[in-house]
């Protein structure tokens, strides 16, 4: 099978403060600094109580972390929230909470039918946009305009 995080959907009502929160990690000193925040997103369907932290390969933990490409990597452990809570995680990082999932060669042929747009995974397009400009920013790395496809369907 596969899995993919939306990247760019902000969870409902939680940020990265209450999570950290919830789980009972501390924040050293009273307040997380801005710097080591991180958006929290709502990463898919599946298993919307469980957390995926997409991440630059600065962070990397031999138990826990699955390497996406030589700048990004994936953790879904809460070794790399505490390491986040003390200014020791990745220096950029997002966090989904759930994901999609495809039975086995189920994504592959929607990938074949044109049923989805894909490009290579970027760290500016993954952690350095506002959530409303990722979704353009990846259809230009296409080469698509948004503004000139037609949402109506036809004949030809």
């Amino acid at each position: 099978g596969a899995m993919g995080i939306v990247v760019n959907k902000p969870a409902d009502n939680i940020t990265f403060p209450d999570l950290l929160d919830r789980l009972s990690i501390r924040v050293p000193g009273t307040r997380l600094p801005k710097e080591i925040s991180c958006p929290v997103l709502a990463g898919g369907p599946v298993e919307m109580g469980r957390g995926f932290v997409l991440h630059t390969q600065d962070y990397f933990s031999e138990e826990s972390t699955l390497p996406v490409d030589e700048n990004v990597g994936l953790t879904a452990s809460v070794d790399i929230l505490r390491a986040m809570a003390t200014g020791c995680g990745p220096s950029r990082a997002l966090l989904a909470l759930g994901y999609a999932g495809w039975a086995p060669g189920q994504l592959d042929a929607e990938i074949q039918a044109n049923g989805w747009l894909h490009c290579d995974p970027d760290p500016e397009l993954l952690f350095g946009l506002n959530l409303e400009a990722k979704y353009h920013s990846a259809l230009a790395k296409l080469g698509i305009n948004l503004s000139l496809l037609s949402g109506e369907a036809g004949h030809a």
